[in-house]
């Protein structure tokens, strides 16, 4: 089960209470307090771990507390420290403050370590306490208490590109056919209802990650469909790529204008990204003429259609890409403009390849 949020109370562990003792031994007259320390209560910690993908672990649960430290005991013996409590996340986890909002790690990283809370220290036994004055004490300190605070997880997948479009458009039937992700695919909107990635081969030694989240649909921005609750996981990626159905009631330009509308409202950090647009579902194009609508909707964006053998595309179809050759990348613009069929595979292979170049555009654009 995807699960990507969640909220619970974490508690770090009491410290063992001191020990109030006196040395009892044979021939060994008064020989005075010997109580131990107590141990120290347990830190709670987030350590980061790959392996996993979800925090599902956390559903249903509302508190999580670490072990207290074991108490003094006699002849100077200190209690056991209790073990720490290490909860498991999957990269990209923010941990929140539920009380405040502030956001406390950013965990990106594998094997990232952080300590949230610190477990209670242990309290002193009677030996502490004995002086000239006081050669009988029989008092010892309690445990300190431990720390707790109310966290709230919130994933963020962490992908280089990340698929924008309205349902039904093709999006898991590209990244099903692109990379190694198997999304459920059926003709009806809203199939995709979790964020699903893909790691797509370029080459023999090149690869990237893709993400894949549900159908984005007018009023997504302010809470229509699934789009909102899932935008957050685009937030990470590098590059976007945006899904237009040529086969759609719906024409080009107005799904374009719509899609950079609500991503732009959702975050306009996110809306700043390099970009780039797929016309899919040309193998369903039902209408008059589709060279002559690609043209018009490159035109409609400001573009003229370029022809280019740097990526293999297909040359059935007019299509946009940007010259660097003289020019420093323009990520006003989309890198490129390009007629996709996941069911025929063509132009399959040639996006793989430029959306590559464009992630490296990305590394000296930063």
């Amino acid at each position: 089960m995807f699960i990507d949020n969640a909220r619970f109370n974490v508690t770090s562990g009491k410290g063992g209470q001191g020990c109030a003792s006196f040395r009892r031994e044979k021939f060994v007259t008064k020989g005075g307090p010997d109580g131990g320390d107590g141990g120290k209560g347990g830190d709670v910690y987030f350590l980061v771990d790959s392996n996993t993908d979800t925090l599902s672990n956390y559903k249903g649960r509302r508190v999580f507390k670490a072990d207290g430290g074991k108490p003094g005991m006699s002849s100077r013996m200190t209690g056991k420290s209790a073990d720490h409590l290490v909860l498991i996340v999957p990269p990209g986890t923010q941990v929140i403050d539920d009380d405040t909002g502030d956001v406390l790690f950013d965990l990106v990283k594998e094997g990232e370590k952080v300590r949230i809370l610190e477990g209670g220290k242990g309290g002193l036994g009677n030996v502490h306490f004995k002086n000239s004055r006081n050669q009988r004490p029989t008092y010892f300190q309690p445990g300190l208490p431990g720390l707790s605070k109310n966290i709230r997880l919130e994933l963020k997948l962490i992908a280089d590109v990340g698929l924008v479009g309205y349902p039904n458009v093709g999006k898991s039937t590209l990244i099903s056919t692109t990379s190694n992700a198997n999304p459920e695919i059926a003709n009806y909107e809203f199939t995709t209802l979790t964020p699903k990635l893909g790691v797509v081969e370029v080459g023999d030694y090149n690869s990237f990650v893709m993400a894949d989240i549900p159908g984005i649909i007018d009023g997504a921005a302010d809470g229509r469909g699934l789009g909102l609750e899932f935008l957050k996981h685009i937030e990470r990626t590098k590059t976007l790529l945006f899904m237009v159905d040529v086969a759609n009631y719906r024409t080009m330009i107005d799904q374009y204008n719509v899609l950079k509308e609500e991503v732009a409202k959702f975050s306009t950090e996110l809306a700043g990204r390099n970009y780039a647009i797929a016309l899919s579902k040309i193998d369903g194009y039902y209408g008059e003429d589709l060279e002559s609508d690609i043209k018009q909707f490159i035109t409609d964006i400001g573009l003229e259609c370029v022809i280019s053998n740097e990526f293999g595309f297909d040359k059935d179809y007019p299509y946009y890409v940007q010259d660097l050759t003289y020019s420093r990348f323009d990520n006003s613009k989309p890198f490129f403009v390009l007629p996709v069929s996941s069911v025929t595979r063509k132009n399959t292979k040639s996006i793989t390849f430029a959306l590559y170049n464009l992630l490296e555009q990305n590394k000296w654009n930063v």
